[in-house]
C-alpha cells in the first residue's frame, strides 16, 4: 500500500469517527465517547495528512510544518484548560473565525499555484473554470465566516454591545452584497483576475462583520450555531480546492448539522430562520424598556429556605448567571437535600440557556445533577402551573412574559412561563435588563420575590439556612476542579 493510499485510508476511518463522535454527542449519556471519537478521529487526520505531505515536501518545510503543529496544539491546551465554562461561546467564536481565515488562504493559495503554473497541472478548459468556482466561493464564505465570528466573539465578551446595528437601509446592502457576489462570481470563471478576487474578499469581509453587527443578542446563539454552520461549508470549500476528501466530508458534517441546529433553535424562539442568517432581515430594532412597571420585592435567603422547606415541588430554571457564579455546584447540593426530603426537584432548561445551546445542561451534568430531572422547555412548561416555588439563577430573557407582548423585541419567542407558579424567586446581581436588553416584567409581579447579590453565595446561604432542618451545619459547596472528578 503506497503512502496515498494510506492516507486515504487513514481519512475514512478519521471521517467514520466523527460521525460516531456527532452520534454520541447528541446524549448525555454518550457524549464522553463522542469527544474521545472526535480526539481520535483528528489524531487520525493530522498523522495522515503530516505524513503524506513530508513525502514532498523540504525539510525545511516539514521543520515549519512541525513548528505550527506545535504551536497550534499549545495554543489549544492552553486555551482550553483555562477557559471557564461562560466563556465557551467567546471561545467557539474565535475557533469558527480561524477556519474561515484558513479557507480565505486555501482559496488565495488555490487561485496563485494555477496562475503561477505550479499547481493543477493541465488544468483547462471546464475543468479550470470548476476550479475558479471554488475558489471564489470558498473565498466568500471563509471571509465571511471569518469577521462575523470575531464580531460575534466581541459581542459574546461584551467587547462592543450586543445591540443590533441599524445601519439605514442594512437590507438593501445585505442583498446588495449577495448580488455582487453572484455577479462577480460569473465575471470570474470567465475572466479571472487578481483584482476581483481581492474585491470579493474585501466584499465578504465587510459583510461577514455587517450580517453579525445587525443581529441582536437575543440571537447570538443562533449566530453562534450558524457561524458553526458557516465553518463547515468554509473547511468544505477548503476540501475541493485540496483535493481533501476528508475536508468534503467533515466539513459537510459540520455545515449541515450547523444549520439544522439553527433551524431548530430559530423554531425554539419563534425566529425567522432566514431573516437570522440575514442579519436582522425584516426583525424591528429594539425598544428600550423604561416603562413603569410598578414596584419589586426583595426577600432574603432565611424566607427563600422556609419557602423551600414547606414546597411539595419546586422547578429551578438556571441561565448565564448561573454560569458566571459557578452557582450549579451549591445548587447541585441544595437538589440532594430537598429529594432527600421529599420535595419534587426538576429543572427546567430552554433551548438557549446560557448563550450557547445545551451550556446550562454541561454544568449541571458537571455538578452531577442527575439526567432525568433536567428537562427541557416543552417538557416542564405545563407543569409550572403546579409547581409550588421556582427558582430562577441568572435566567432573564428566556423567563420573560413580555414575549406575549406583540409589540416587543422578543415578541413570540417561546418562555418557560415561571409566573404561572405559586411562588417565584428570581436570583440577580441588580435589576438590569437582560441580554438582550428588554426589561422582564415578571421582577414585579406579585408572586415574585427577587434575592439580589451572588448567585453561589445566595444558594450557600439558603443552604445554611436550611441546616437546622436538615441535621446540622455545612461549609459552603465548592466548585470541583475538572481533573478530580
Amino acid at each position: 500500500m503506497n503512502a496515498v493510499t494510506a492516507a486515504q485510508a487513514a481519512y475514512i476511518v478519521a471521517a467514520l469517527l466523527f460521525v460516531l463522535s456527532l452520534a454520541g454527542l447528541s446524549k448525555h449519556e454518550t457524549s464522553r465517547n463522542g469527544v474521545a471519537f472526535g480526539i481520535a478521529g483528528m489524531t487520525i487526520a493530522l498523522v495522515a495528512t503530516v505524513g503524506l505531505a513530508s513525502r514532498s515536501i523540504s525539510a525545511m518545510g516539514v521543520a515549519l510544518l512541525a513548528v505550527a503543529l506545535l504551536v497550534g496544539g499549545g495554543l489549544g491546551i492552553w486555551r482550553a484548560r483555562v477557559v471557564e465554562m461562560t466563556g465557551m461561546p467567546e471561545l467557539i467564536a474565535v475557533m469558527h473565525s480561524f477556519v474561515g481565515l484558513a479557507a480565505v488562504l486555501v482559496g488565495w493559495n488555490g487561485y496563485l499555484g494555477v496562475e503561477s503554473g505550479e499547481g493543477h497541472e493541465g488544468m483547462t478548459g471546464a475543468l479550470l473554470r470548476i476550479h475558479h468556482g471554488e475558489v471564489f466561493i470558498g473565498v466568500f464564505i471563509g471571509a465571511v465566516t471569518f469577521t462575523g465570528s470575531i464580531v460575534a466573539y466581541l459581542k459574546l465578551s461584551a467587547r462592543i454591545k450586543s445591540a443590533p446595528l441599524m445601519l439605514p437601509a442594512r437590507n438593501v446592502l445585505n442583498l446588495g452584497a449577495l448580488v455582487a457576489f453572484a455577479v462577480l462570481t460569473v465575471v470570474f470563471v470567465v475572466r479571472p483576475n487578481v483584482w476581483l478576487l481581492t474585491a470579493v474578499t474585501v466584499l465578504a469581509l465587510a459583510l461577514g462583520w455587517h450580517l453579525v453587527a445587525s443581529i441582536g443578542g437575543g440571537d447570538m446563539p443562533v449566530v453562534v450555531s450558524m457561524l458553526n454552520s458557516y465553518s463547515g461549508w468554509a473547511a468544505a470549500a477548503s476540501g475541493f480546492l485540496l483535493n481533501n476528501n476528508l475536508l468534503i466530508v467533515t466539513g459537510a458534517l459540520v455545515g449541515s448539522s450547523g444549520a439544522y441546529l439553527s433551524y431548530i433553535m430559530c423554531q425554539a424562539m419563534n425566529r425567522s430562520f432566514i431573516s437570522v442568517i440575514a442579519g436582522g432581515f425584516g426583525v424591528a430594532a429594539a425598544t428600550g424598556g423604561d416603562e413603569d412597571l410598578g414596584e419589586y420585592r426583595e426577600t432574603n435567603a432565611e424566607e427563600v429556605a422556609e419557602l423551600l422547606r414547606n414546597a411539595s415541588s419546586v422547578v429551578i430554571t438556571p441561565g448565564y448567571g448561573m454560569a458566571v457564579a459557578q452557582a450549579q455546584y451549591p445548587i447541585a447540593e441544595l437538589t440532594r437535600i430537598l429529594r432527600s426530603h421529599g420535595v419534587e426537584v426538576r429543572f427546567g432548561i430552554h433551548p438557549v440557556a446560557g448563550r450557547l445551546p445545551g451550556h446550562m445542561n454541561v454544568l449541571l451534568a458537571e455538578a452531577h445533577v442527575p439526567y432525568d430531572i433536567v428537562l427541557e422547555m416543552d417538557e416542564i412548561n405545563d407543569d409550572l402551573a403546579d409547581t409550588t416555588v421556582v427558582l430562577v439563577i441568572g435566567a432573564n430573557d428566556t423567563v420573560n412574559p413580555a414575549a406575549a407582548d406583540p409589540g416587543s423585541p422578543i415578541a413570540g419567542m417561546p418562555v418557560l412561563r415561571v409566573w404561572e407558579a405559586a411562588n417565584v424567586v428570581v436570583f440577580k446581581r441588580s435589576m438590569a435588563t437582560g441580554y438582550a436588553g428588554v426589561q422582564n416584567p415578571l421582577f414585579f409581579r406579585e408572586n415574585t420575590q427577587m434575592l439580589f447579590g451572588d448567585a453561589k453565595q445566595r444558594v450557600d446561604d439558603i443552604l445554611r439556612a436550611l441546616a437546622p432542618a436538615v441535621g446540622g451545619q455545612r461549609e459552603p459547596a465548592e466548585a470541583v476542579p475538572a481533573g478530580a472528578r
